[in-house]
């Protein structure tokens, strides 16, 4: 047999046992997990999961750095990715109004939307017509720069649209 030299010997891998009782992520309290600040809770999901994104802003090496926005899910159809719709009135400086009343001047405006490609983590559970609020982050993707930060279920929210009612 050939003898090994110390540092031949210190340069193999370490074989180590694993046990399977607490040694998985999120099962024995060892997954890492930071807060993202800004206001905004840890999903429990982020904290208990067992998934694994590294684009997660929970989990990941991801962090939020500049506009914080708020739209609806337009579209859930890719994996890991979502459409968020903002819709937004714009003013239209040809059509104002020269009011003399004491009421102001009123301007008209016209409806306009935008769509922001979010990374969406599978922390959270995203249908359409969920109202997002969404952070942005480093580029993901050619065109994700967007990271969900809060899911409300659309049929949660109390000032959204209401269902025609007949007599």
């Amino acid at each position: 047999m050939a003898e090994q030299t110390e540092k031949a010997f210190l340069k193999q891998p370490k074989v180590s046992k694993k046990s399977g009782k607490g040694k998985r992520p999120g099962k024995g309290g060892n997954r890492f997990y930071k807060s993202i600040g800004l206001g905004f809770k840890i999903p429990r999901e982020a904290i208990e999961g067992t998934y694994i994104d590294k684009k997660c802003p929970f989990t990941g090496n991801v962090s939020i750095r500049g506009r914080v926005l708020s739209g609806t899910c337009h579209s859930a159809k890719m994996i890991r990715t979502i459409i968020v719709r903002r819709n937004y009135l714009h003013y239209v400086k040809k059509y104002q109004r020269l009011v003399l009343s004491t009421s102001s001047c009123s301007g008209r405006y016209e409806k306009r939307h935008s769509n922001i490609a979010a990374h969406v983590s599978p922390c959270f559970r995203v249908k359409e017509g969920d109202h997002i609020t969404v952070g942005q982050c480093r580029p993901l993707s050619k065109t994700v720069r967007f990271n969900v930060l809060k899911v409300i279920p659309a049929g949660s929210s109390g000032g959204g649209k209401k269902a025609f009612t007949g007599i």
